[in-house]
C-alpha cells in the first residue's frame, strides 16, 4: 500500500495536469521524464540500506547505531542530486521540445529539485525501518500524502478560494510541500533510534555504496529507457509524450505491488542469507516470485480487456485515446515480465548480487529494447507503439537472464549452506 501510495502521488499529478489542459500534461510528462532520471539514481544508492542492515541482523550484528549515518547519507545524496537537477534546467531549451513547453518544463524542474531533501530523507528512513520489518507508519504516511497532494494540486493548479491559479507551478509546489511533510514526519517518529548512532561508520558507508551503486546504475538504465522515449517522441508531438506518460503511469501503479514484494523479499532473503538458512531463503524467493507473477497476469488481463476504461480516468481527448489504447494492449504483456524481473531483482538484492541487475538492465533496455523500438518506430512507422513493443521484449529477456543466474546461484547456496548441516 505504501508503494502504491508513492506512485499515486505521481498519478495524482498526471490526473490534475490532464484536467488542467493539454500544455500542462505535455509539459509535466517531459519534465518528470528528465527529473525522475536524476532522482532515481539517488534512490538506487539509498536502496542498499535495507538489504545491508538485514544481512547484518541475520549475522546477529548490532544495527541501530547506523541510524544517523543512514540519515546523513540520504541528505548528502539529496544535496548532490538537487544540484544536478538544477543544472539540467539550463539544457532544456537546447533539446528541441516545442517552444511553448520549454518554460513550463524549466519551472517545474527548478522547483521540484528542492523536494529531493524530503523525498530522500523519507526513503532512507523507510529503508532503515524496513530492515527491522517496521513498515506500517512509513506506508501510512505515503497514503496520507496522496490525499494531501491531490488537495494541494486542486487549490494551487486551478486556483481555489484565496489561492491564485498557478498551473504547472502549482504541481511543483505541491510536490515540494508533500515530500517535505513525508520526510520530516517520519524523521520525528524515528528519533528514538538516534541514541548511540552519532558516530560515522566508514565501513557501513562503503558497504552501502558497494551494494547501492549497481542498483542505482540499473535503475538509471531502466528509467532512461522509459524516459528517453518521452524525450524522443516529445520532440515529434506533445500528444505522444502525454500518451506515453498516461500509460506508463497506469503500468507503474500495478508495478508497485511486485515492487513492494521485491522489497520484502530483499529483506527476508538478506536476513536468511546472513543466517545461512537455505530452506527459508528459497521459500521466500519462490513464494514472492509467484505472488508477483500471478498478480501481474491479472493486471495485464484487465489492461487488455478494458483499455478505454483506464485511459478515460485521465482524459477524454480522442487524440490521446487513439494513441493510448494500442499501447495498453502491449502493456498487458509488458506487465507480466515487468513484475517477474523486479521480483527476481529483489532476490538478487538480498543476496548482494546487485551487479547482475545492472548488467540485465543495460543489456535488456539498451542493447535490445531501445534499438528494436527505434527500428519499429521509425523504420516501420509504428512511432510510440514500436518503442513499447521493444520494451516488452527487453523485459522478457531481463527476466530470463535473471532466472538463469539465480538458478545457478541457488545450486551453489544449497551445497554451501546445507553441507555443514548434513555433515
Amino acid at each position: 500500500m505504501g508503494n502504491i501510495g508513492h506512485i499515486l502521488i505521481g498519478a495524482g499529478d498526471v490526473f490534475i495536469a490532464a484536467k488542467h489542459g493539454s500544455n500542462t500534461i505535455e509539459a509535466i510528462s517531459i519534465a518528470t521524464s528528465i527529473s525522475m532520471s536524476i532522482f532515481i539514481v539517488g534512490i538506487g544508492l539509498i536502496a542498499s540500506v535495507s538489504p545491508v542492515l538485514a544481512n547484518y541482523r541475520g549475522e546477529r550484528k548490532p544495527t541501530k547505531k547506523f541510524f544517523m549515518v543512514s540519515v546523513n547519507y540520504s541528505l548528502v545524496l539529496a544535496l548532490v542530486f538537487c544540484l544536478l537537477s538544477l543544472c539540467s534546467v539550463f539544457f532544456i531549451s537546447k533539446i528541441g521540445f516545442e517552444p511553448h513547453l520549454v518554460p513550463l518544463v524549466e519551472e517545474y524542474i527548478a522547483i521540484t529539485a528542492f523536494s529531493l531533501f524530503g523525498a530522500y530523507l523519507h526513503f532512507g528512513l523507510k529503508e532503515f525501518l524496513q530492515s527491522y520489518e517496521i513498515v506500517f507508519l512509513p506506508n501510512i504516511i505515503s497514503i496520507i500524502a496522496i490525499f494531501v497532494n491531490i488537495l494541494l494540486n486542486v487549490f494551487l493548479v486551478f486556483g481555489v478560494w484565496i489561492f491564485p491559479e498557478l498551473g504547472i507551478k502549482g504541481l511543483a509546489i505541491s510536490s515540494l510541500i508533500v515530500r517535505s511533510f513525508m520526510g520530516i514526519t517520519l524523521f520525528l517518529y524515528c528519533l528514538r533510534f538516534m541514541r548511540g548512532s552519532l558516530n560515522i561508520d566508514k565501513s557501513y558507508i562503503i558497504q552501502l555504496v558497494k551494494i547501492g551503486y549497481p542498483i542505482s546504475i540499473g535503475l538509471l538504465f531502466e528509467f532512461l529507457g522509459f524516459n528517453i522515449i518521452t524525450i524522443i517522441v516529445g520532440r515529434i508531438s506533445g500528444v505522444f509524450a502525454a500518451a506515453h506518460s498516461i500509460v506508463l503511469t497506469l503500468a507503474s501503479i500495478t508495478f508497485m505491488v511486485p515492487l513492494a514484494i521485491s522489497n520484502a523479499m530483499a529483506v527476508k532473503v538478506g536476513y536468511e542469507n546472513g543466517a545461512r538458512d537455505y530452506i527459508k531463503l528459497k521459500r521466500y524467493s519462490f513464494a514472492g516470485s509467484v505472488i508477483a507473477f500471478v498478480f501481474m497476469v491479472i493486471a495485464g488481463g484487465l489492461f487488455f480487456a478494458v483499455p478505454e476504461f483506464f485511459i478515460s480516468i485521465f482524459t477524454s481527448s480522442k487524440d490521446l485515446l487513439t494513441v493510448c489504447v494500442p499501447l495498453m494492449y502491449v502493456a498487458a504483456l509488458f506487465q507480466i515480465f515487468d513484475g517477474l524481473q523486479v521480483a527476481l531483482g529483489g532476490i538478487l538484492k538480498g543476496l548482494k548480487m546487485t551487479q547482475i541487475v545492472t548488467i540485465a538492465m543495460f543489456s535488456g533496455y539498451w542493447i535490445i529494447g531501445i534499438p528494436l523500438g527505434s527500428l519499429l518506430a521509425f523504420g516501420f512507422g509504428l512511432n510510440l507503439l514500436g518503442y513499447w513493443i521493444g520494451l516488452a521484449l527487453a523485459l522478457f529477456c531481463i527476466s530470463m537472464y535473471m532466472l538463469i543466474i539465480l538458478n545457478r546461484k541457488f545450486a551453489v547456496l544449497k551445497k554451501t549452506y546445507l553441507t555443514p548441516m548434513t555433515g
